[in-house]
């Protein structure tokens, strides 16, 4: 179900976010959320949120199923090449 909520906006740009919508976002006390803007569309998400969302596409998306160091070392021997060319 869509909620609607009605926020007003100071002069100087600042706005409450108002209960509902910090609980929907998990958000408690202070805290950071991500503003996108898709043409005439607002979306705001919590930072975990966002964090959560990329992990989900790197790991949908991800070919290299290497651990980190094996990683970092692939990944300097073609950063040297790409210099020595």
């Amino acid at each position: 179900m869509q909620e609607l909520i009605d926020i007003r906006i100071a002069k100087n740009g600042r706005m409450v976010l108002p209960r509902a919508a910090r609980q929907a976002l998990g958000v408690t006390g202070a805290g950071v959320v991500v503003l996108s803007i898709e043409g005439e569309n607002v979306k705001l998400t919590s930072m975990q949120q966002s964090i959560k969302r990329a992990q989900e596409l790197y790991r949908v998306h991800a070919t290299n199923d290497l651990p980190v160091d094996d990683f970092l070392v692939e990944r300097r021997a073609e950063a040297a090449r790409e210099n020595l060319g």
